[in-house]
């Protein structure tokens, strides 16, 4: 049977974060993910993780300045790009994380895609070495240019390219359902051919971003396959609620209950 974790960038989004963790552990969750817990108390979601138990399955790089959504991409950006790396995994394996999510980011229309490319592969071999020295996986992320117009990773095939680049067993792919569908679509037999590149994946409706029991993916049968595919991992709850989150959870009850 399949596990999932809350990500706690959207879910529960009114509480402190180490509330959130108590909250997830409540609503019978198997983990937890973050998005940039920088601002927070280190000791506190510690504590907090420590309380329930939920194991810390990654977070994200800084984002940047205002509109960048990340800086690995963004050629002259290097140092900063570096920096926001060695922040992220200090974070995450202090916090007994397990991975890092490598945020491409937004160029800007003067930079040529040439340069993007080469200062992306280079941080990600830069992040897959700091992330093997602390027994973490750095990974990256395809995320739609509907929600995100711009971003320089945007579809599996891009972000496969990139891995086989880099070729580290510490960097994988992060492979969320909504992007995907959006972008590219076929996300059944997707995930089958790129389950040994694939180190998460996460869930939402499309094209909501709501709970994952409405709209153009079927769950209730793209979960099934997941699983039948081999997936050993989480799945990541990272939708936007449409209520209180307690009161959407019907998708994951069902889900558990068809595999009694």
């Amino acid at each position: 049977m399949l596990k999932f974790s809350a990500n706690l960038g959207l879910l529960w989004a009114e509480l402190p974060l180490p509330e959130r963790i108590r909250a997830a552990k409540e609503a019978g969750f198997d983990a937890v993910e973050l998005h940039f817990p920088y601002e927070e108390s280190r000791e506190a979601l510690k504590a907090a993780l420590a309380e329930t138990g939920l194991p810390l399955l990654g977070i994200n790089t800084r984002p940047g300045r205002a509109g960048e959504f990340g800086l690995s991409a963004l050629p002259g950006r290097g140092a900063e790009a570096r920096a926001a790396i060695d922040e992220a995994v200090e974070w995450a394996a202090d916090l007994g994380g397990r991975a890092v999510h490598v945020m491409a980011g937004v160029p800007s229309h003067e930079m040529p895609v040439r340069r993007c490319r080469e200062a992306f592969a280079r941080l990600l071999a830069y992040a897959a070495g700091r992330c093997g020295e602390k027994g973490l996986t750095a990974v990256i992320e395809p995320i739609n240019t509907r929600d995100v117009p711009g971003y320089f990773l945007s579809t599996s095939a891009i972000a496969e390219r990139f891995l086989d680049m880099v070729a580290s067993e510490h960097l994988k792919m992060q492979f969320d359902c909504y992007h995907a569908q959006i972008m590219e679509g076929d996300v059944t037999r997707r995930i089958e051919r790129l389950m040994p590149k694939i180190g998460h994946i996460q869930v939402a409706a499309v094209p909501s971003r709501a709970e994952p029991d409405e709209g153009e993916l079927s769950y209730e049968r793209l979960l099934p396959a997941i699983e039948a595919a081999g997936y050993k991992g989480y799945i990541g709850a990272e939708y936007r609620p449409r209520g209180k989150v307690e009161a959407g959870l019907s998708w994951l009850a069902a889900y558990r209950a068809s595999c009694r």
